[in-house]
């Protein structure tokens, strides 16, 4: 037996847990339940996600979540799509937030009274059942046939304590809701379109599981790679577009979301197949050179396997190598600037400069001294540490040189990185 909410009657009594969403300038206040707000997605990605989709040609239908948790990004697909919605969620208090989520966000975009609003349901219920969830529906808004689904939208439960997040932890599985879903999904030029959300944290052979199982329902069926990141170094979202939801042509693509909701997202395409390898550069070691660039880029993007291709598009055709491919700071050298006229270009940097300076200091307490000296010699007024390190340790290195070059008076700004496998470090001059 299934209960079905009507977010535009949904009330939230009994909702204890709700708070303001900040990337939403704080109007939009959202719900959650069961302890759902840490897994609830923020409304500027589940936007900068359902404005990707606007730009395919999706099957005729509705808007399915099969597992719609506090239902945000159910709410941006219906905003930015208009079309209704079915979102399922096992858990009843779960569910009964998703409906009042919808009708804020309705209220929100001043589209309460919209008709794909008042096709939208909420049901609580097994996200795995597709035939029992089409018939409750049906049965509900009195429909002669199951409804069209345009597109599929799947973001499993995954233990939070797990350091391997492997298939297997998933609720609900992908391979049971493939068989569930699968006799109702409309086909569109492309086949069916699927948004498949998986942990950030899958390795390469994890993600070619993930296709195998996908190639066991749907053969060969068009599909994207998306890697979706917030900063800080990190992939925030990992997820699988396929069929009509997929981009012929790209295997992956890489999504920079803005500190700043005003500022559009940055969005890198191109990529190899997942079956052609992880499309990680490949580290070379050799001796480093003053004046030489070194640059040191947002992991994410690397991790994304597109780092080479958006490469080409802020550099001269030149040769580039890279020190370090993987950790918080891949690190390439290079002879020309990097063009970085477009803002979003420069988020995809953390630091860039001119090595002046090569010293074989092990960097420590006891050597800051040693190394201030160097600094000043090259008048060197500020200088950010990006050397890996204990991270106790780090930011009293940091403290002390911040402390003794503010009683000096220099007028450029640097930053010092380690190469590879070697005591070596590199004062490089902020560019």
């Amino acid at each position: 037996m299934v209960e079905i909410f009507n977010p535009s009657t949904a009330s939230s009594v009994g909702l204890t847990e709700f708070a303001p969403d900040p990337t939403a300038a704080g109007e939009l206040v959202l719900f959650h339940a069961s302890e759902g707000k840490p897994l609830a997605t923020p409304w500027q990605v589940a936007l900068a996600r359902s404005n990707l989709l606007t730009h395919l040609s999706l099957p005729d239908g509705y808007i399915l979540d099969c597992a719609c948790g506090s239902g945000i990004q159910l709410g941006a697909h219906m905003a930015l799509l208009q079309r209704p919605g079915i979102g399922v969620e096992l858990d009843v208090k779960r569910a009964q937030a998703s409906a009042v989520n919808l009708q804020a966000i309705a209220k929100y975009r001043n589209e309460k009274d919209s008709q794909h609003m008042g096709n939208t349901r909420i049901i609580a219920g097994d996200g795995r059942d597709g035939a029992t969830v089409c018939a409750a529906l049906s049965d509900h808004l009195q429909l002669e046939e199951f409804p069209d689904i345009g597109l599929l939208h799947l973001d499993p439960a995954r233990p939070r304590n797990s350091r391997t997040h492997g298939l297997e932890e998933m609720a609900p599985r992908l391979d049971e809701v493939f068989k569930g879903w699968a006799p109702h999904l409309t086909e569109g030029e492309n086949g069916p379109a699927l948004l498949l959300d998986l942990s950030p944290r899958l390795t390469h052979l994890q993600r070619l599981k993930v296709e195998k199982m996908v190639d066991g329902v749907w053969k060969g069926i068009s599909r994207t790679w998306v890697w979706t990141s917030r900063g800080r170094g990190r992939v925030d979202r990992l997820a699988l577009w396929l069929g009509s939801a997929a981009t012929r042509g790209v295997a992956r693509r890489f999504v920079r979301i803005p500190p700043s909701i005003a500022n559009e997202t940055k969005v890198v395409s191109g990529g190899v197949a997942l079956s052609r390898g992880d499309g990680l550069p490949v580290s070379v070691r050799q001796p480093p050179r003053r004046g030489e660039r070194v640059s040191i880029l947002d992991a994410a993007l690397v991790e994304s396997g597109l780092a080479e291709d958006w490469l080409k598009t802020v550099t001269k055709s030149e040769h580039i190598t890279w020190g370090v491919v993987d950790g918080r700071r891949p690190q390439i050298h290079h002879q020309h600037a990097l063009r970085l006229d477009d803002e979003m270009d420069r988020m995809l940097v953390q630091a860039t400069g001119r090595v002046v300076a090569l010293a074989r200091i092990q960097l420590g307490v006891d050597t800051v001294d040693q190394l201030v000296e160097l600094l000043l010699e090259h008048d060197i007024s500020k200088m950010t540490v990006r050397v890996p390190m204990d991270p106790k340790i780090q930011p009293k290195i940091q403290g002390a040189i911040d402390r003794q070059l503010a009683r000096r008076h220099g007028r450029r700004e640097a930053f010092v990185v380690q190469q590879p496998d070697d005591e070596m470090l590199l004062i490089c001059i902020a560019e």
